[in-house]
């Protein structure tokens, strides 16, 4: 401190005491003494920042809310309203009246909710008969078939004269469906949309063939004493469910189990992240580094997750017999890499403050389209054609329950996946690792 007297030696002083005390280490925060509404300076200032970390979270929160989940809210509201999307054929193989009924009734049917748009098929497209039409559904060449089979009408009569006790008027139609390729569809729109016309038709035709059998002067009386269902229900059918869904465990893999698959991808990428190891690595050795490592997390990861379905007795034999679970095991390891690959490559530009946000807009636009069958949700989700989650599903289903081979398209497009990460990858962490070094010079420099 200066020894002159007067206003500079003042002066001189009190620079001298500012200096000192803006060279002091300023006073620490309270640890776990402070209150909300603490009206210190420090306070203040931590809890406006407070105040703007939660807002900016509810705001984002509230956009994901709207932006995203109501993907998923569409993919589940009026799911009747495409119905007419999803095709049915009718073979009449009879050519006599129980088929002239069966085909006028199902394409008179009307109203809501919107029903199948049928398609009647000429006998002769089917050269097997009842087989070759079955063996149509299980192709997917349409949803559903009804089989006016061989003979119905000629077998009615036989019984109306013979008074055939043993009639079994279910015997007349067959249709035909698989529970397998979506279950859901199945129970909730092809089912009922069966059932309704059937009966409505059961009862038109019992009423019609009552009053041909007085025309006929046929004794009513004699009949229903005999043999009534001939006069109670001369038509009706049986519905073969070619493929069944009889493996309840199977919807942990079908389903939700591939959320699960996406969770763990993301899981093992996290816990790799966090050795903080690549902060060490050249570029070219970080790149490298992230492919190769996820990709063999996820071979590892995937075969333990299809044991995990052995030893729930999955069966992988109905299709490819002993190499089902090779099939199965190699159809998980691509869709873990699919999922994780497209995480590991939002992860450096989101870092983990924002991945959240990513990850629920993953997994809600795969999962939307896993309900129904794509035919009947609005055109917006038609991008599930290409969508990890259902291509996983397809093929599991090919695997699980024999239904159409298609694992040749659900591996391309998994591969086409895994590709397009293999190329964002790089550049991201080019655009990363570019802006890190910026920042290091920029702090060098000061």
């Amino acid at each position: 401190m200066s020894s002159r007297q007067g206003p500079l030696g003042l002066q001189s002083s009190r620079t001298s005491d500012a200096t000192i005390h803006s060279r002091s280490p300023p006073p620490a925060a309270p640890v776990f003494t402070g209150a909300f509404f603490d009206r210190t300076p420090d306070a203040a200032r931590a809890r406006a920042a407070y105040f703007k970390v939660l807002a900016g979270g509810l705001v984002l929160l509230t956009i994901t809310i709207f932006a995203v989940l109501s993907i998923y809210w569409g993919a589940l509201w009026r799911t009747d309203r495409f119905i007419h999307n999803l095709n049915g054929w009718i073979v009449d193989f009879d050519g006599g009246d129980i088929g002239a009924a069966v085909v006028q009734n199902f394409l008179g049917v009307r109203g809501e909710p919107m029903k199948i748009s049928w398609e009647v098929r000429p006998a002769s497209d089917f050269p097997n008969g009842v087989d070759d039409l079955a063996q149509a559904v299980i192709g997917e060449r349409c949803w559903v078939a009804l089989s006016i089979n061989p003979n119905a009408t000629a077998r009615l009569n036989a019984a109306v004269a013979s008074l055939d006790a043993n009639y079994d008027g279910t015997s007349a139609v067959t249709a035909f469906g698989v529970e397998a390729r979506n279950e859901d569809a199945y129970r909730v729109l092809l089912k009922p949309n069966i059932d309704i016309p059937m009966d409505q038709l059961s009862l038109n035709f019992a009423n019609q063939f009552a009053r041909t059998l007085i025309s006929r002067q046929i004794d009513i009386s004699t009949v229903l004493s005999t043999a009534p269902q001939l006069i109670t229900r001369p038509a009706y059918f049986t519905l073969r469910n070619l493929r069944p869904f009889d493996i309840p465990v199977a919807s942990a893999v079908t389903f939700v189990g591939l959320i699960y698959l996406l969770i763990i991808s993301g899981i093992a990428n996290g816990a790799r992240l966090a050795a903080g190891f690549e902060q060490r690595l050249s570029l070219p050795s970080l790149i490298s580094t992230r492919i190769v490592t996820s990709i063999s997390m996820y071979f590892i990861l995937s075969l333990f997750y299809s044991l995990q379905s052995l030893a729930f007795q999955l069966p992988f034999h109905r299709r490819f017999g002993h190499p089902g679970f090779l099939v199965f095991w190699m159809l998980m390891w691509f869709g873990m890499t699919a999922l994780g690959l497209a995480v590991e490559a939002m992860f450096t530009l989101l870092t983990p403050r924002f991945i959240p946000f990513f990850l629920v807009l993953w997994i809600i636009s795969n999962v939307s389209t896993c309900f129904y069958p794509l035919e009947t949700l609005p055109a917006f989700y038609r991008y599930g054609y290409a969508s990890p989650f259902y291509n996983v599903s397809r093929g599991i289903r090919t695997i699980v329950f024999s239904t159409r081979n298609m694992l040749g398209l659900n591996f391309g497009v998994l591969i086409a996946w895994i590709a397009v990460s293999c190329i964002t990858i790089p550049l991201t962490s080019w655009f990363v690792r570019s802006r890190q070094i910026a920042a290091l010079r920029s702090q060098k420099q000061q």
